[in-house]
């Protein structure tokens, strides 16, 4: 690895992973520095679109993946009242004729620790625990990581992949503008055996209705259930991936919401809530020989289900840059100017369905059938996510 350049990676998330595998593959030297004493995720779900079971796949570790996820037949709409539902998208059989790859339901930890471990098995000391990151510095001649301790870890290339409230991104340009936006979430992952059976069908369901919504979607080959419902309510906003909640409090959020998703809520082990809030897609993730990646440059609402798949397309896409132009500030520029339109079109479409998703008009079964038909039958689903889906991040032009 003695001639390709040396590359620092603040953060050992999904992103971080994907970014330090795809850059062992292609020979670069790479350290990831890591605040966490052991790696691990907030036990959660996340959907892999084909778009994402595509990039996995180039990174090679689809296979090992799938085998721990799910692959649902499909996705439907519920009523949040009535139950009635509409079809969303087919996500076994049609996903896989139209795009190569099917949609998978993935538990967070579990694909963390399979990207972990394929960086593990090309370079076993890649991974630095421990380190918490105090600041960084570039220029075009060199980038520098600052940790608590007070070591000054100098290499060729510095990302910074440590998320949403990213300290490199504070210390290259300043810290970003944050506001809230009027939605909290509660999250939690339960045991599909606390669950009556009629739970246990390969399906995802999104509960939609006036001021709020819900999902839910099997993991784990069906061993567990994901459950993330929104709310809009102005008086929490705590954003932590690990502040709990009460049972009883959540149960109230969704008051006369239809029985089954009571009892989604009824049988969670916990319940985990935060405060959504909100940050402009960064237009600019340069500087020098230092980048961002992932949720640290374009942090997103999660109402496209797209956010752990644009890390992964970003690590694989800066893969591509920096192994094809052998300067790193040409090659950052190169990687931004590849990422920056379609992860802001992300963002803005994950806005933009928070208000398809809470909708007035779904008040009564009456509104509710005018506006599917309107907002989500088959030609407007087409429009809306068939440029995510199609999307190849081992052939788009860098």
């Amino acid at each position: 690895m003695g001639d390709k350049p040396r590359v620092t990676i603040a953060g050992g998330g999904i992103g971080g992973m994907a970014a330090a595998l795809t850059l062992l593959q292609r020979g670069f030297p790479v350290r990831i520095y890591e605040q966490a004493p052991e790696l691990g995720e907030v036990g959660a779900g996340v959907q892999i679109s084909p778009n994402g079971s595509r990039a996995l796949d180039s990174l090679g570790v689809y296979e090992t993946l799938r085998a721990l996820s799910c692959q649902p037949k499909r996705k439907e709409f519920r009523l949040w009242n009535t139950g009635r539902s509409w079809p969303m998208f087919d996500l076994g059989k049609e996903a896989i004729e139209k795009y190569g790859y099917p949609y998978l339901t993935v538990y967070r930890p579990d694909l963390l620790s399979t990207l972990v471990d394929a960086v593990r098995a090309l370079d076993p000391d890649a991974i630095r625990l421990g380190c918490e990151v105090v600041s960084a510095e570039a220029d075009d001649e060199r980038a520098v990581l600052v940790l608590k301790d007070g070591e000054r870890i100098e290499s060729d290339i510095l990302i910074g992949a440590d998320g949403v409230k990213s300290i490199v991104r504070k210390a290259l340009f300043g810290d970003d503008h944050t506001e809230f936006t009027g939605m909290i979430a509660w999250r939690a992952v339960i045991p599909m055996e606390r669950l009556p059976e009629r739970f246990r069908e390969m399906v995802g369901w999104t509960w939609i209705g006036p001021g709020g919504h819900l999902v839910n979607y099997p993991l784990r080959g069906g061993q567990l259930m994901n459950m993330i419902g929104t709310i809009e309510r102005d008086d929490w906003k705590v954003e932590s991936w690990y502040a709990e909640g009460s049972i009883e409090e959540c149960l109230r959020d969704f008051a006369g919401w239809h029985e089954d998703v009571q009892t989604l809520i009824r049988a969670a082990p916990k319940v985990l809530k935060w405060a959504f809030m909100e940050r402009k897609p960064r237009q600019i993730w340069s500087k020098g020989r230092a980048s961002l990646l992932g949720d640290a440059s374009h942090a997103t609402l999660p109402f496209l289900a797209q956010g752990a798949v644009m890390s992964i397309e970003d690590g694989v896409v800066l893969g591509r840059c920096l192994d094809k132009y052998a300067d790193p500030v040409v090659a950052l520029k190169k990687y931004e100017e590849a990422r920056v339109e379609r992860t802001s079109k992300m963002v803005r479409g994950a806005k933009e369905n928070t208000a398809r998703f809470h909708e007035s008009a779904l008040a009564t079964e009456e509104g509710a059938v005018t506006y599917m038909e309107s907002e989500w039958s088959r030609d407007p689903i087409r429009e809306r996510y068939d440029w995510l889906y199609r999307y190849n991040v081992e052939t788009v032009p860098v």
